[in-house]
């Protein structure tokens, strides 16, 4: 007959030692990352994070966790709200959330980190293609010459070579030219 105790739980009980167990839950994981802060809502994937986003603008928790100063501002804002002023009223928003929309929908320079890496990987490449070109690979050969070339194109033409359709049925031998 098996027991119903942990396999920690009978060891310990073997050598008169008195063990507490402590299974953590998922809520206390939870509690854990958040800390005091107050869960409002599901969250855009239902953990309780928080995260500004435009798309969706509710966050799970708060942004900040309670102090005394807030505790009284969230007494006070139980009431009449005219009675809050205009920095209390920011200062209650900026314990919800971290960032207005007019923050989050700023331009940020972002940009100028991307366009800088992309220009500095452009140099680097024209750099290589460039030593390449003056360092590594040989120089043109002979052939490649304009002489060679113009002696070349005169065999060919001496000799005939595709006549049906190439270089030959362009060439006029009874006129020694061009057609």
């Amino acid at each position: 007959m098996q027991s119903s105790q942990h396999p920690l739980e009978r060891l310990a009980s073997r050598f008169g030692v008195r063990l507490t167990m402590c299974r953590q839950t998922h809520s206390d994981q939870v509690m854990e990352r958040i800390g005091k802060r107050e869960i409002v809502g599901y969250g855009w994937n239902g953990s309780p994070c928080y995260h500004d986003r435009l798309d969706y603008p509710m966050p799970a928790i708060r942004f900040r966790e309670p102090d005394p100063e807030i505790c009284a501002l969230r007494e006070k804002e139980t009431g009449d709200w005219r009675k809050l002023s205009i920095d209390e009223k920011k200062q209650l928003y900026r314990y919800s959330f971290r960032k207005t929309f007019a923050e989050m929908k700023a331009p940020t320079s972002d940009w100028k980190f991307s366009l800088g890496a992309a220009l500095i990987a452009v140099s680097i490449g024209i750099w290589l293609s460039q030593s390449y070109a003056h360092g590594i690979y040989p120089e043109y050969p002979e052939t490649f010459d304009e002489k060679r070339r113009s002696a070349q194109l005169k065999r060919m033409i001496a000799l005939e070579v595709n006549p049906v359709t190439g270089l030959a049925s362009k060439w006029d031998y009874e006129k020694d030219r061009w057609k």
